[in-house]
């Protein structure tokens, strides 16, 4: 497995058990909305905290699972500067979120990190098969990305599935597609 995507990987895990013996640490570190609690550093902080054992397993399987193959592609460097801007580009989105509806909870989850690497994989592995695990359809990456994001779109708009940070999702997507778009445009950026 590569560098960076173990670094992240134990950095979440090594969060997660701190987190078990001091679960008062959340309030601090969590993404909360302005005049709620907002502090800078929780703009990437809150992508190492997990709201329990099956959130962080979901988004570190998918981390190891997209994050590896997309260092092998941008190089470690740009790897981490990748997922950071995907993870911020999220923060902002869900901050634009709660702004907007008047809601006010924390935000955890490096899920917005993991949708910027899922969108970078279906755009260099477009034609690799991924299988949704309910219903078990296996299909290529690139119908899967455009098939998720219309789905959190829709639950998003709709409020279904309370609780879930559909719009940080899409903030990590789009983030990492501006990012990009943006080393495509400038050819001497992308081989720093």
């Amino acid at each position: 497995m590569p560098p960076v995507t173990t670094l992240l990987i134990a950095a979440n895990a090594g969060v997660f058990l701190l987190l078990v013996a001091a679960p008062g640490l959340l309030t601090s570190f969590a993404l909360w909305p302005v005049g709620a609690g907002f502090q800078p550093w929780q703009l990437l902080t809150y992508a190492f905290l997990h709201g329990g054992l099956f959130h962080i397993a979901f988004n570190m399987f998918a981390l190891y699972m997209f994050g590896s193959a997309i260092e092998r592609v941008f190089g470690a460097r740009r790897y981490l500067a990748y997922y950071l801007v995907c993870v911020l580009s999220a923060a902002i989105a869900q901050l634009l979120t709660a702004a907007i509806t008047g809601a006010v909870y924390p935000t955890v989850g490096a899920s917005g990190g993991v949708f910027g690497l899922l969108l970078a994989y279906a755009i260099y592995f477009p034609h690799s098969r991924i299988m949704l695990i309910f219903p078990p359809i296996p299909m290529p990456a690139r119908v899967f990305v455009v098939v998720y994001a219309a789905l959190e779109l829709f639950l998003g708009v709709t409020g279904t599935e309370e609780g879930v940070a559909h719009f940080a999702h899409l903030g990590g997507l789009v983030g990492g597609f501006i990012m990009l778009r943006y080393w495509r445009s400038t050819p001497a950026g992308w081989r720093q």
